[in-house]
This record gives C-alpha cells, sequence and structure tokens, in this order.
C-alpha cells in the first residue's frame, strides 16, 4: 500500500553531556545562521563549541543532563500518526542532533511512498529555522530521488515561486502557521487551562530572539510572531501583555526588547504577577527549562515579583496535534 510520507523538521538537542559540543558545532557550522565565509565556517564554528559547551554544560546540569526536545517531539510524531493513521508514515527530522534528516529519509523510503509532505515544528517562519531545516531536506533526499520528470512542488503560505525536483514523488513544503485558526485555538485554550485566573496577570510573550539583519534582509518571522500573538490576545480582552525576545548570541545587533530586561521594566511598572508564555517553541529546551524557567524566573522573584507563572509549551496538547492533523490532511 502507498503511504504519505510526514517529516516533522525542529532543530534538535543534545541528548546527553558528552553530545553538547558536537551539538552546537552542527549549530554554528549551519551556513543559514551564521553567514561567514564557508573555507573558515567549520573551523570557527569547532572554535566556538568548544569555548560555549564549557558555559552551555551548566545549563544541561540543571535541566537534568540533557535537552527533553528528542523525547517530546518523537512524542508528537506518535500522536500525529494515531491521529492520522496506517496511510501516513511519519518521521521526525533534527537539523542539528539524532534522528538527523538522513536518518528519518532513511526510515522514510523504507515505505513505497506516493507523497512526502514536510512539516516544521516552528509555527513562525525564518530561515534561520524552517529554511534551513528545509534546506538541509533538499540535501539529504537527493540519494533518494529518482531521475526523470520533474514535480512541482507547492508551498502553504510560502513564496509564490514554486520549487522543482526532478523525482516521481510529490514533495510539498509547509512553511508555516502562525495565523492557524487551530494553532491559535490550542495556544489559547493551553494558557488558559494552566492559568485559569489569567485576567489577574500581565501576559509576557517570549519568542526567540534573531540578528535584526536577517529581518531587515526580509525574513517574515517577526511580522509573523507578532500576528500569533496579537490573534491569540483577541481571545483575553482587557488583559495587557507585551512580546520580547530571549537567547540573543554575540556581538551584532539583535531584536528587542529582550525578555530579562522587559521583566525588569515590567517590575519597576508595579507589575506583581507575571505569566510568561512561549510563543515560537512547540516543545521544552534549554530556552525554557533554563532561561525563562531558572534564569529569569528567579530574577523575578528576586525583583519582587509575586507569582511568576510559566506557561508549558504545547507538547502534545490534543489541539496542536489536531492542528498538525489537519494541516496534513489538507493536501492528503
Amino acid at each position: 500500500m502507498k503511504k504519505i510520507g510526514v517529516v516533522l523538521v525542529n532543530m534538535g538537542g543534545p541528548d546527553s553531556l558528552d553530545a553538547i559540543q558536537p551539538f552546537l558545532y552542527n549549530l554554528f557550522s549551519d551556513h543559514d545562521i551564521i553567514q561567514i565565509p564557508r573555507p573558515i565556517q567549520k573551523p570557527i564554528a569547532y572554535l566556538i563549541s568548544k569555548i560555549r559547551s564549557k558555559k552551555t554544560r551548566k545549563y544541561y546540569e540543571i535541566m537534568g543532563g540533557k535537552s527533553p526536545q528528542k523525547e517530546q517531539t518523537l512524542a508528537q510524531a506518535d500522536a500525529l500518526q494515531k491521529a492520522l493513521g496506517d496511510k501516513v508514515k511519519v518521521v521526525v527530522a533534527m537539523r542539528y542532533w539524532h534522528p538527523f534528516t538522513e536518518e528519518a529519509l532513511e526510515d522514510l523510503f523504507k515505505e513505497d511512498l506516493e507523497k512526502i509532505i514536510v512539516l516544521p515544528l516552528y509555527p513562525q517562519y525564518s530561515r534561520t529555522t524552517t529554511g534551513s531545516s528545509f534546506n538541509e531536506f533538499d540535501r539529504k533526499v537527493r540519494r533518494y530521488i529518482k531521475p526523470g520528470r520533474y514535480t512541482v512542488l507547492s508551498t502553504l503560505n510560502g513564496p509564490d515561486k514554486p520549487f522543482y525536483y526532478p523525482s516521481n514523488i510529490p514533495i510539498l513544503k509547509i512553511n508555516c502557521y502562525f495565523n492557524d485558526e487551530n494553532y491559535i485555538r490550542a495556544m489559547v485554550n493551553n494558557i488558559k487551562e494552566n492559568l485559569p485566573d489569567y485576567s489577574d496577570y500581565f501576559f509576557l510573550f517570549s519568542a526567540h530572539s534573531l540578528p535584526q539583519k536577517i529581518i531587515e534582509s526580509g525574513d517574515p518571522y517577526k511580522k509573523q510572531t507578532e500576528e500569533s500573538v496579537r490573534l491569540i490576545m483577541e481571545h483575553f480582552p482587557g488583559v495587557n501583555y507585551t512580546l520580547s525576545y530571549q537567547s540573543k548570541v554575540g556581538p551584532v545587533k539583535w531584536l528587542e526588547p529582550f525578555t530579562d530586561e522587559t521583566i525588569q521594566k515590567l517590575v519597576r511598572e508595579g507589575i506583581k504577577k507575571l505569566a510568561v508564555i512561549p510563543i515560537s517553541f512547540v516543545s521544552e529546551h534549554s530556552e525554557t527549562l533554563y532561561e525563562l524557567d531558572y534564569l529569569y524566573g528567579n530574577m523575578a522573584k528576586d525583583l519582587g515579583v509575586e507569582s511568576y507563572i510559566r506557561i508549558p509549551t504545547l507538547k502534545t496538547h490534543p489541539l496542536f496535534i489536531d492542528t498538525l492533523k489537519n494541516l496534513v490532511v489538507k493536501h492528503l
């Protein structure tokens, strides 16, 4: 029986303390993130990973020795597989650590495939996340495609120009779903379930920051993130909120305001109850468990915040799995 292949793409995270340096090396070797001359990129990536791994190791020790993203992403894939049934084969392709894209494709191409749908676990598009994962998919899928007629690859909410592969298997890339009604509903319900008395709180949405020059080059991430927040807040009339950015790396200018500085500002303005909502993450990792929970949570309490609530990421929330299912079903 022919099957539809669904490739869930995500960033990945180190699954042990020993994996931290190679994970960072893979990350900083990615030209979609750090655009330095290719001949020197890998040596520089090795140097950065050696330096940063010592500091980063402390984060993961606090988190229990690893990132939980792999387990949570595999759980999302399992839930989506059950929701879609036997007609579909769901695999996970991580960008910077196991299971890598090539591992996912090796598993996927054991099936007799009718179509492949590449579905990012990044609701908002950026060339540094979804774009990078798509580029890696393009590179790795070449060993499986067959020469012959060209198949048009369309995209959902993507560029006007179609992509082409010399293949007899259609491949569809879903670029983003930042404004998808089901995704917004999942975010809203997740907040209300974890914070029933939400009207007493100030909402601080925190997104992963990006270098400002990437946004200025036309990357839609900032606008899409702002739109996600706006659509979510339509369901919370009267609640005050703002959007900030976290996880800056390096000396160049990044998207602001930063989350830690925003918390300090809100405290000066008299905010005592703060709900922090990760907006660009759908599973837990160092940005949520270390930065938001440990680093900023302790800082907020030291500054006098009476109640600091961090809303969990969506993980396998039933409405989020329904979101992913509906995105796939549209294109079966």
